[in-house]
C-alpha cells in the first residue's frame, strides 16, 4: 500500500479522490434510469415484466411475481442448518439493539390549559430492495427489515431480482422470512425502485425505500425521493483504521482488506503515528493479497483508493479521520475509548483489537447500513427512527391563548400575513 506523509495537501487530495466515487458523479446513467421510471409509471406491471425479461431473462407474470411459501420452504432446505441458526442469532442481536432505540409519544401539560407534545407513528408500508446474483447479502436483509419491524411498520415488502430460472437466492429468502417480511416480489433494478415508489397492479406503493444496490438502483432512489422517502444514496464501501504503535499490524492489514474486497471502488485507509507500523501493515497486506480469493478486486481497490497516512501526532490523525468521515472507523490505540470521545464523524466506530469491522457487518447488532462518501457528517446508520414519523401536538385553552394573542398578532402582521393575525383576533372580539 502507498505510504504518504499526512498534510493538508495530501488530505485534500485524498478527499477529492474519494468523492469521485459518489453516485452523484454518474450522471451519464440518469437518462436511462429516468426512462425506466417513466415507463413503470405509465405501463406499470407490463413495464416491470418487460424489464425483467430484458435484464434478468425471466418471464414474469401476475401469477409468479410473488415468492410463494413453498419457495421459502425450499430455500430453508437448500441452506446449511448451522448457517440458518447463525442468521437467527444475528437477527436476535439486531432486534435487541434496535429495540433500545424505540421512543414514545410525549405530552406536556401546563396548569393554564396548554398541552404540547409529539405523537410518534410508524410508517404504514416500507419497501426493501435486496440485490441478487453474486451480490446477495442475507445480512443486509436483516439490517433493513428488523428496524422497520421494531418500529411497528404495518407492512414490509421486499423486491429482489430472480435468476433466469425464476429462483431467488435462498439465503435472501431465509433471512427475509426470519426478519418478518410480509411479501417478496421477484423484481430487481431501477424498475423495482420505481414500482415501489409509484405502485403497479401487482406491487403496492410504499412510503419508504431502503436497501443497497448498483448504480442504477442508487440513481433510481435519488430520482424517486420526494414521492417516497429513502434511506440514503449509498456509495462504495470504506474503512478507516486509526492506529498507534501498539496496534497489531496483521490485524490492521486484515481489517483493511475486509472492505477492499467489496469492489474496485472500495476505500481502505490507515492513519497512524508510527512509521514502523505503517511499513509492517504494508508488508502484511502484500502477503494477504497473494492468498485471498478476491485478490484482483482487492488490488485494484488498493491501487486506486488505498492509503497509509503517516501523521505527526494523534491530534492530526483524529482531525483527518473527522474530515474523511468514514463509513467504518476502527480505533486501535492504547486508549481507544479516549480517542472515540474526539471522533465527530463516522458511520460506525469499532473500539479495540477484537472489534473488527465484520463483527458489525454480521452479528453484533448495530446496523451495518451506514453513511458513505463523507456523509457521516450529517447522516446516521439506518435505525428505528427511519421508520417512524412525528406529529406535533398543540392545544391551548382560552386562558392560555389570551396571554399571548397580541404577541402572535404582532408577529403575523410584521410578516404581512394579516389573515394569520385575524385568525387569532377573532377569538378575542368584544
Amino acid at each position: 500500500m502507498k505510504i504518504i506523509e499526512l498534510s493538508n495537501e495530501t488530505k485534500q487530495s485524498i478527499l477529492d479522490d474519494l468523492l469521485k466515487r459518489s453516485p452523484n458523479n454518474y450522471t451519464q446513467y440518469e437518462s436511462t434510469v429516468n426512462e425506466i421510471i417513466e415507463n413503470i409509471r405509465t405501463n406499470r406491471d407490463q413495464a416491470v415484466f418487460d424489464y425483467t425479461l430484458k435484464f434478468d431473462k425471466f418471464q414474469l407474470t401476475p401469477d409468479n411475481i410473488k415468492v410463494t411459501r413453498a419457495e421459502i420452504d425450499e430455500a430453508y432446505s437448500l441452506l446449511d442448518t448451522k448457517l440458518i441458526e447463525v442468521i437467527k442469532k444475528s437477527a436476535e442481536n439486531i432486534h435487541t439493539f434496535h429495540t433500545k432505540q424505540l421512543r414514545n409519544s410525549w405530552f406536556d401539560f401546563q396548569e393554564d390549559g396548554t398541552i404540547l407534545g409529539m405523537k410518534i407513528t410508524p410508517i404504514a408500508r416500507a419497501g426493501v430492495y435486496v440485490p441478487g446474483g453474486k451480490a446477495a447479502y442475507p445480512s443486509s436483509v436483516l439490517m433493513n427489515v428488523i428496524p422497520a419491524k421494531v418500529a411497528g411498520v404495518g407492512e414490509i415488502v421486499m423486491t429482489t431480482p430472480p435468476g433466469a430460472d425464476g429462483k431467488v437466492n435462498p439465503g435472501t429468502l431465509v433471512a427475509a422470512d426470519i426478519a418478518g417480511v410480509d411479501t417478496i416480489y421477484k423484481v430487481g433494478g431501477a424498475q423495482a425502485i420505481a414500482a415501489m415508489a409509484f405502485g403497479t397492479q401487482s406491487i403496492p406503493k410504499v412510503d419508504k425505500i431502503t436497501g443497497p444496490g448498483n448504480i442504477f438502483v442508487a440513481l433510481a432512489k435519488k430520482a424517486v425521493y420526494g414521492y417516497v422517502s429513502i434511506d440514503s444514496i449509498a456509495g462504495p464501501s470504506e474503512i478507516l483504521v486509526l492506529a498507534d504503535e501498539t496496534a497489531n499490524p496483521r490485524y490492521v492489514a486484515a481489517d483493511l482488506l475486509s472492505q477492499a474486497e467489496h469492489d474496485e471502488l472500495a476505500s481502505a485507509i490507515l492513519i497512524t503515528t508510527s512509521r514502523e507500523l505503517a511499513e509492517k501493515v504494508s508488508a502484511e497486506v502484500d502477503g494477504f493479497v497473494k492468498v485471498l480469493e478476491r485478490a484482483p478486486i482487492i488490488q485494484k481497490s488498493l491501487d486506486n483508493y488505498g492509503y497509509i497516512l503517516l501523521a505527526n501526532n494523534m491530534e492530526d490523525a483524529i482531525d483527518a479521520a473527522n474530515e474523511i468521515a468514514s463509513e467504518h472507523l476502527e480505533i486501535l490505540t492504547k486508549n481507544p475509548f479516549d480517542i472515540m470521545t474526539r471522533i465527530k464523524n463516522a458511520g460506525a466506530i469499532f473500539l479495540g483489537e477484537y472489534a473488527s469491522e465484520p463483527l458489525g457487518d454480521y452479528f453484533a447488532g448495530p446496523n451495518h447500513i451506514l453513511p458513505t462518501n463523507g456523509t457521516a457528517k450529517f447522516f446516521s446508520p439506518v435505525n428505528v427512527d427511519d421508520f417512524i414519523k412525528k406529529s406535533s401536538i398543540i392545544s391551548y385553552s382560552k386562558e392560555a391563548l389570551s396571554k399571548v394573542h397580541k404577541d402572535i398578532e404582532l408577529f403575523a402582521e410584521n410578516e404581512g400575513l394579516t389573515a394569520h393575525a385575524n385568525s387569532i383576533k377573532v377569538r378575542f372580539e368584544e
